[in-house]
């Protein structure tokens, strides 16, 4: 039976009625993520078709598709297409500024806006260039190739932390891996080619493996914390191999070596137009896509993919279904380390030919980035680092165009953070927030 006391509402409690209306004016005046993102695209809407479109040359500039005589060709009206951009850009604020009517619509809206910013940027940049045209297939091209480090480095991540281990030592285990692989080809084969290269590679493999196990050790069988001990990796990593580039291959006199050589699909490199740009590569680029499949049906078609999935959300329920849960993570994590390590090999053995230090330029990071992006699954990962691939291709464009403004010359490291910034919309808000696998970075002890 309860006391008359309990019965009372606290002193200092407010009445139900004040804070109903409390909740109700607080939704009404604080703007969500979505309705934020919406009013900044909405002002810049209004900028676009107020300010920028009339500004803007009326020279058609021209988008090519392919190479040869049969390429296609699409003019574009600079001024008009600004101008359709900005319209597109005040709807979609208004959409999202109406979420609490509009529902999911907005959150479309504005990743449909979002998009608009790769025409807006390049029509942009071409209509005040001296160049009124360019070809967007070697762009995409270019945008694959440089994603490659990105997405092997998001899927050694991806096959970390969905075990339940956090892998920051990413970046270090790449340049182990690049590093190491580097040395051993200049020691063996002098940089010439032949089997030292990709016996290089398979040891650039290797070492990724091989630090990838030092982590292990530390974080799963001795319960280090995971940050700290992927620190570990990244500063082991960049000591070793600055020792190795002094000691070994400056004495040595090799810097720089052949590359791996490119190779075409089979028929799928004879259609014309695109076929070539598309379908030649080099086989580090190739084998991005098959690992992708590959962990694709692995991580959820086979009862191992099943386990490693498992121990990562609830580590102590799958212990009582059988599974080893150390074990699982030792494998899980060592694989992602063999999958840094042949992005590491993309760096000095299949695309510069040879090392510096620090020579991966965060890229491990970069590839961390791409998995939240992805929220932790294979083909959304790809996604968000061909997104990263597709903004340095970009950039690397804008800057060969020579943009100026009014007879100045823009320059080219403002115009290259702008994809960047289309890239932090889209995490921030336009995505919606991303949820790791529950055990990730929670040290794991067997049931007593």
């Amino acid at each position: 039976m309860a006391t008359p006391a309990a019965s009372k509402t606290a002193p200092d409690a407010p009445e139900p009625e004040v804070v109903s209306q409390r909740t109700r004016r607080r939704g009404l005046t604080r703007l969500s993520r979505l309705q934020t993102i919406g009013l900044l695209f909405g002002l810049l809407g209004v900028v676009l078709v107020g300010q920028v479109a009339n500004a803007l040359p009326a020279d058609d500039v021209i988008f090519t598709f392919g190479f040869g005589d049969l390429a296609p060709e699409l003019p574009v009206d600079p001024p008009n297409a600004v101008l359709a951009i900005g319209v597109l850009f005040c709807v979609a604020g208004v959409v999202a500024l109406a979420e609490r009517w509009t529902h999911h619509y907005a959150g479309v809206a504005l990743l449909v806006a979002t998009g608009l910013f790769v025409p807006l940027v390049l029509v942009c940049s071409l209509a005040l260039s001296s160049s009124n045209q360019t070809n967007l297939i070697p762009l995409l091209v270019e945008s694959l190739r440089l994603g490659t480090p990105i997405a092997l480095g998001a899927l050694a991540g991806l096959w970390c932390e969905r075990s339940g281990v956090v892998n920051i030592g990413i970046e270090g285990m790449m340049l182990a891996g690049a590093g190491v692989g580097f040395v051993v080809y200049a020691l063996v084969g002098g940089g010439r080619g032949g089997l030292a290269l990709y016996a290089s590679v398979v040891v650039a493999v290797a070492v990724g493996g091989l630090m990838a196990a030092l982590h292990a050790v530390l974080s799963v069988t001795f319960r280090t914390d995971q940050i700290i001990s992927g620190v570990v990796i990244n500063l082991l990593a960049i000591g070793g191999t600055s020792f190795l580039r002094q000691q070994v291959l400056l004495p040595l006199g090799v810097q720089s070596g052949v590359t791996l050589p490119a190779v075409s699909v089979p028929l799928l490199s004879q259609i014309p137009v695109v076929g070539q740009p598309l379908f030649t590569g080099k086989p580090i680029y190739f084998s991005m896509f098959v690992i992708f499949v590959l962990t694709q049906v692995v991580l959820f078609r086979t009862p191992w993919g099943l386990r490693v999935r498992s121990v990562g959300e609830n580590p102590h329920a799958a212990e009582t279904l059988g599974i080893n849960v150390i074990t699982t993570r030792y494998q899980a994590v060592i694989l992602g380390g063999l999958i840094a390590g042949l992005a590491g090999a993309w760096f000095s053995l299949e695309t510069v030919g040879s090392f510096d230090d620090l020579m991966t330029n965060g890229t491990g990071f970069i590839a961390l980035a791409a998995l939240i992006f992805g929220k932790w699954r294979p083909w959304s990962a790809f996604g968000g680092a061909m997104l990263f691939g597709f903004a340095n291709a970009l950039g690397t464009r804008i800057q060969f165009l020579n943009v100026a403004v009014a007879g100045f010359p823009v320059p080219s490291q403002f115009l290259q953070i702008l994809p960047f910034v289309v890239t932090i919309i889209v995490l921030a808000g336009a995505i919606g927030r991303a949820v790791p696998p529950a055990a990730v970075g929670v040290p794991y002890s067997r049931s007593r």
